[in-house]
């Protein structure tokens, strides 16, 4: 991707969706959709706007924040060093004192880092290549066009959102098997040169943010900024970066990680059908639940537009590092390990029938109702927005859509969802997340901690991120969130909390 084309981001685009197409008098005239669900208006309110441009220092401001993009690359060498020589245990100084704390950092940390995850050409070309082909597939690759949220700092202007990343995914599929069958390139090669990638990826994260922190800086498209240099650098200064038809920020969320992870996986599987000629049970668990996860995020593309993501984070170092390095990076944990540790010991981990049956099934009835979660409060939402598509990606698992939701109208004029898994929990989409990451690491037994990171460090996220929504529901809505509250009194788990 050229980096020139990066100080041609803009805010908006020529895309123009189907809605606008129609005449703005015919929309106007509806006050509902076919669903019986009312329309959002795009009439932005002073205390949208408060809301909007409100700042809060969050992470433990700047110190916080410089603490995490120091420690955020540091973890990752540190848990890949466990990982790759020492099964998975987690390492300390042999003998804590100057010297001993010395000793470890250049004889185990730098030195692993210089032999097995400096960066290299070839692992450029694995890395870089895959950011360059997504980024192409974004742009050229056919697929709807969905307005998002209004934008209250534009106004009220809806953005139009390229969606095609579905059918990105579904050339991608065929095309990596292609090159890993010819021998082009061969899937096992990302497992191979696993810690040298992590570093490259570790490396775009940093200048992505900066050309897209450096970008809004030259075009004026700061928003939200505190003032201090390290919390807007890691908090993002431009809410829509967009480079043609491409929205940064959502291709990064969709089209970078996951489909990452998923090969990671794979690489993973392959390995080890190369080593015995068949695949357990765990690595094939492993291949699913990010297939499911990748699979989930593309085919439901078209929700994102009017997701939390799109209308209000800015595109920093939290989103951009974390997309492009920590999750395809640090999620595969489990992955890894049980390639690591089967290498090492020369023993693949399996368990009993039941064991794996019963995570097989945890983490399909758990995905069921992540996919129908999300696809609920989306579509309401999408439907609020009258931007909502019919799609037959596959799957189209039922209770998906709901006819003629139940919901609050809130004095504001939007609409809280109080219907399907959105009456039982506040949070449903959350839980069976978080059921589905703790999967991730049962499948692996309980050798070593590394498996559980992410359920561990997803359970902190996801509390962060319920507080912060909480907090602006109930600033937002007043006495109308606590109506709401009284209605669906449980976040995570029914009668329990």
């Amino acid at each position: 991707m050229c980096f020139s084309l990066f100080f041609f981001f803009k805010t908006s685009s020529p895309l123009k969706p189907p809605s606008q197409m129609a005449g703005q008098k015919a929309e106007a005239k509806k006050s509902t959709n076919s669903n019986n669900v009312p329309l959002f208006s795009s009439k932005v309110t002073d205390l949208d706007v408060k809301l909007d441009n409100e700042i809060v220092y969050e992470f433990g401001g700047p110190l916080g924040v410089v603490g995490m993009m120091l420690g955020f690359p540091s973890l990752m060498y540190y848990f890949w060093i466990c990982l790759e020589h020492h099964q998975g245990k987690l390492i300390v100084p042999a003998v804590w004192s100057v010297e001993g704390i010395k000793s470890f950092f250049w004889n185990d940390i730098y030195a692993a880092v210089i032999d097995g995850a400096r960066p290299t050409v070839y692992a450029a070309k694995i890395y870089m290549g895959y950011i360059v082909f997504s980024f192409i597939l974004a742009s050229i690759m056919p697929g709807p066009v969905v307005n998002g949220l209004p934008i209250p700092s534009l106004k009220g202007k809806r953005l139009p959102y390229l969606c095609n990343g579905l059918a990105a995914w579904y050339f991608t599929l065929p095309f990596s098997a292609f090159l890993h069958v010819t021998g082009i390139f061969r899937l096992t090669d990302i497992i191979d040169n696993f810690g040298h990638i992590m570093t490259i990826a570790i490396m775009w994260g940093f200048t992505l943010t900066t050309l897209v922190f450096i970008a809004s800086h030259i075009q004026g498209t700061n928003h939200r900024m505190s003032g201090n240099l390290f919390y807007d650098f890691f908090m993002g200064a431009s809410l829509n970066p967009r480079v043609g038809v491409v929205d940064l920020k959502m291709w990064a969320e969709i089209r970078v990680p996951w489909p990452i992870l998923f090969y990671i996986s794979v690489s993973c599987a392959l390995k080890q059908y190369e080593t015995r000629g068949y695949i357990t049970a765990p690595a094939a668990f492993m291949v699913l639940a990010h297939f499911l996860y990748v699979n989930a995020c593309q085919k439901g593309e078209e929700c994102i537009p009017t997701s939390w993501d799109m209308f209000y984070e800015k595109d920093g170092f939290m989103l951009v590092f974390w997309n492009m390095a920590g999750v395809p990076f640090t999620y595969c944990y489990a992955s890894i390990y049980l390639m690591k540790f089967e290498e090492t010991t020369g023993i693949a981990i399996t368990h009993s029938l039941p064991y794996t049956v019963g995570l097989f099934v945890a983490l399909v009835s758990a995905y069921y109702i992540f996919d129908t979660g999300n696809s609920q409060k989306n579509r309401f939402r999408m439907e609020q927005n009258g931007s909502y598509i019919a799609r037959n990606a596959f799957p189209q698992l039922p209770y998906g859509h709901i006819k003629n939701p139940n919901y609050i109208k809130t004095a504001h004029g939007n609409l809280l969802l109080t219907d399907g898994w959105w009456g039982v929990v506040r949070k449903p989409h959350y839980t069976a997340d978080l059921v589905m990451a703790l999967s991730w690491g049962l499948i692996t037994g309980f050798g070593s901690f590394l498996p559980y990171f992410y359920v561990c460090f997803f359970l902190v996220v996801l509390t962060h991120r319920v507080s912060r929504d909480m907090e602006r529901c109930a600033k937002k809505y007043g006495k109308d969130w606590d109506r709401y509250c009284e209605r669906v009194p449980y976040i995570f788990v029914p009668y329990v909390f």
